[in-house]
């Protein structure tokens, strides 16, 4: 049955910009007359060499292409868009199909292939497709964006890297609340806008609330909203993120954080999709997909009584983990020239140059604030030495570790069987010792928020021996 019958569909359509190439009027029309009521804007040529023509004045999210065509086939169009890197997703629609012409056409390049006669809601389902494909990986639309304005950009091509974009691909157009898992400085945050990018929400907003800046009485003011005399300083009543996100997707950063009172009431909107306004007896309808984050193991914390078991099933219905820099190294080279040129355009200078030795002390370093640890190493080096070639012993004083953190060969040994929590005891002591007992350069440094920092603290005891400097740094206010 055709679900639009009811007025609802699975998926809705994410808008784009359309070229639709067919030497045969009557089939060009029917197909830009199906992607136009899915609600794309369409334009329509007869020959791939008009569509080359038009693609030098006008950018399109997605190119619909017949397979058999007078002049320059399907194919040949395709490897022609590819050559001048036009950045449109590709879809091959032929009548003679075969997998050498199938294969053919994709190694070079293009999404998909379907293969005439079709529905149109395979027309649809596929363009749509390609579009958040081409979104995520090419970044060609503003959806997402966060408060710097900028699209969510994911570099690299490793393994791990390819393997989340591919899942992204997958979860997105749910409505499933999402559990985003990884180190701090990963760039979670990163991975839940491509998500909402991806969505069928990316034309709402994106509503973010860092859990570790609110006290639990802020956090639920935060959260749900409060009217007028709620408690004391309530003046004026306020909307919450969960009606400011209505629409749209609302993300739960370093989730772990929530109090657990306020856990409680959390599941409950998680669950029944309702809430009330602190204060407020009227019961609104939570219209928003969850993205949460978090930098520790949530199995852990649950079995420790810290999280909810029950919240914890609610956001993890699909996990994504975000692999740490050091498992990714191969992406380095790309992050670096990324960051450099991000930094030039900002500084209004001309992009700052690493020496060879020193691009391979950032691919062999060990990176324990990861992606965060990266960007600040090469801003600081495109603010302090953008006229000349930066050395690698200029920039090893500033890495976490010194000069011990040169080369793969002087990483410090990792005990066997050590503990996670141990390790991250060690980590956590030993930058806090580098920064000499200063708390908001440790936190900094380790991509931690200060509150999680100093919660760290306290559960360590805090009592190091033989560094009574770490002491000092428990007792005084970072």
């Amino acid at each position: 049955m055709n679900n639009k019958i009811l007025g609802q569909t699975a998926t809705t359509p994410l808008a784009g910009r359309v070229l639709v190439v067919d030497d045969h009027l009557q089939a060009r029309e029917s197909m830009a007359d199906v992607l136009r009521q899915s609600g794309h804007t369409v334009d329509c040529c007869s020959s791939a060499i008009e569509a080359l023509q038009i693609l030098q004045r006008q950018s399109y999210d997605c190119i619909v292409t017949d397979l058999k065509m007078p002049g320059m086939n399907g194919v040949e169009f395709i490897i022609e868009i590819q050559q001048r890197r036009y950045g449109a997703q590709t879809v091959m629609v032929t009548a003679h199909a075969s997998v050498s012409s199938a294969v053919e056409a994709m190694r070079h390049g293009a999404f998909d292939y379907i293969e005439k006669p079709f529905d149109a809601d395979q027309l649809e389902q596929l363009v749509d497709q390609a579009i958040r494909h081409g979104r995520l990986l090419h970044n060609g639309s503003g959806d997402g964006r966060g408060d710097d304005g900028e699209p969510p950009v994911m570099i690299g091509r490793s393994p791990q890297i390819e393997a989340l974009r591919v899942k992204i691909l997958q979860v997105a157009p749910t409505l499933e609340t999402i559990l985003i898992t990884g180190e701090s400085g990963t760039g979670k945050e990163l991975v839940a806008r491509a998500v909402h990018a991806a969505s069928n929400r990316a034309a709402g907003p994106m509503i973010s609330v860092n859990c570790p800046a609110l006290s639990a009485h802020l956090m639920e003011s935060e959260l749900f909203g409060h009217e007028k005399g709620a408690f004391t300083g309530a003046d004026t009543p306020r909307a919450g993120r969960f009606e400011l996100a209505a629409g749209g997707s609302l993300l739960l950063d370093e989730v772990t954080e929530i109090d657990q009172a306020l856990q409680a009431k959390l599941l409950r909107v998680l669950q029944e999709k309702t809430f009330e306004r602190v204060g407020s007896s009227q019961t609104m309808r939570a219209n928003v997909r969850v993205l949460a984050t978090t930098n520790r193991d949530l199995l852990c914390e649950v079995k420790a009584g810290r999280f909810r078991h029950d919240l914890y099933y609610r956001l993890a219905v699909v996990p994504l983990w975000v692999p740490p820099l050091r498992e990714r190294c191969g992406d380095v080279p790309a992050l670096v020239d990324y960051f450099l040129n991000r930094c030039a355009a900002r500084l209004d200078r001309d992009v700052c140059r690493l020496q060879p030795d020193a691009l391979d002390l950032l691919v062999h370093h060990h990176w324990p604030g990861n992606v965060r640890e990266l960007e600040n190493i090469v801003t600081r080096a495109s603010v302090l030495y953008g006229g000349n070639p930066v050395r690698a012993d200029e920039l090893r004083r500033w890495l976490i570790g010194g000069e011990e953190s040169g080369s793969a060969a002087a990483q410090p040994e990792v005990p066997v069987g050590i503990s996670l929590e141990e390790m991250e005891r060690k980590l956590i002591e030993a930058t806090l010792e580098h920064f000499d007992g200063h708390r908001a350069r440790t936190a900094q440094a380790l991509g931690i928020g200060l509150r999680t920092l100093s919660g760290k603290l306290r559960q360590y005891g805090y009592a190091p021996r033989e560094k009574p400097l770490l002491k000092t740094a428990h007792t005084v206010n970072g």
